[in-house]
């Protein structure tokens, strides 16, 4: 099946913030022949950008290059012992998957609920939450190599993993396509509940011995009052990373401020809690024009009334910029800025 070149096609509906830009050129790549199909024609040799579900990227004008949308589909499993080897293709809903997993019974996937998305962005980004890590589960991808028209499987070691980040976002980073993920879970796991909010969450409803569905269930209800839907507010989820510092500046912030919120995360090194820095600058809830930062969590940015691309990132600009100022702290976008 050839793939089909759209024309000055509108966004707005391929991106969680809601931005209306348009694309020059538009592909969408529902089987793995069409990337082959598109290196023929040269496509790859003018500007591209890869878009999945469009929840992490903000889009600030119209964007002059060709837009590749990944819309491969396809759920599987295998088990082998007590492993099991979970594939999907690159265009699912990552939480279709997570959710494919739990009423199937395998465990492993279940506190990643809810994260926005599609599966082919899970690895680039090493997606995290409530206390698991998708670097911790992820086996291998298969990927499309722009510069050579050939594909090529990465395994854990190859992808470079580290705190939301991974090599397709450095070395790597606009070459390879990511058109399918296979992830390793096991039987064996244990539970997850370390995170205090599934704690609270499993005591309020009472539940002692949670299985794979109560965690899933908890997690997605926590993030539902955390964080805006996107169908009715433009958001892409956390914006900012949370910092991660030295312990020689973590001593001299803590001091100082002592309420700071921090995690440590290795030997000398500590993780801030961005939206406790953002909160603290008074951010929380606050509107700049049709921009504004969610009124339940400081790191969400939201589209509160037709903003445009560049209203949020200005807004997003004016609050490091506080940041900076208060605790000499940069914080990073997690948001593909366009």
């Amino acid at each position: 099946m050839n793939p089909q070149v759209q024309k000055n096609i509108s966004l707005a509906k391929y991106n969680t913030f809601g931005v209306d830009v348009r694309a020059k050129k538009f592909i969408k790549i529902e089987h793995e022949s069409q990337l082959e199909e598109l290196y023929t024609q040269n496509i790859f040799k003018e500007p591209f950008f890869v878009l999945g579900g469009g929840s992490n990227v903000l889009f600030t004008k119209d964007i002059d290059k060709t837009i590749i949308h990944i819309a491969i589909k396809g759920k599987e499993h295998q088990t082998e012992n007590n492993s099991i080897y979970v594939h999907a293709g690159g265009g699912e809903v990552w939480n279709d998957l997570v959710w494919y997993c739990v009423d199937n019974g395998l465990p492993g996937m279940e506190n990643l609920a809810l994260i926005p998305g599609t599966v082919g962005a899970s690895p680039i980004q090493n997606i995290g939450a409530y206390g698991t890590e998708l670097m911790d589960i992820f086996y291998t991808c298969r990927a499309f190599d722009t510069q050579t028209g050939k594909f090529r499987t990465f395994k854990h070691e190859d992808c470079h993993f580290s705190y939301r980040d991974s090599i397709f976002k450095t070395k790597y980073k606009n070459r390879f396509i990511i058109t399918s993920v296979s992830y390793k879970l096991s039987y064996q796991n244990s539970i997850n509940t370390k995170y205090g909010k599934i704690k609270e969450e499993l005591a309020h409803r009472k539940i002692e011995h949670p299985d794979i569905k109560d965690i899933a269930e908890v997690v997605s209800h926590i993030r539902v009052e955390k964080l805006p839907d996107p169908s009715t507010v433009g958001n892409a989820g956390s914006f900012f990373k949370n910092p991660i510092i030295e312990e020689d500046t973590f001593t001299e912030l803590h001091t100082k401020f002592p309420g700071l919120v921090f995690f440590p995360i290795e030997k000398h090194k500590y993780k801030l809690a961005a939206g406790w820095l953002i909160e603290s600058c008074g951010w929380k809830g606050k509107t700049v024009g049709a921009a504004g930062v969610w009124k339940n969590q400081a790191l969400v940015l939201i589209n509160a009334n037709g903003a445009s691309g560049a209203d949020i990132f200005n807004l997003s600009e004016q609050i490091s910029k506080d940041v900076y100022n208060k605790y000499g702290v940069l914080l990073e976008r997690e948001v593909n800025i366009l």
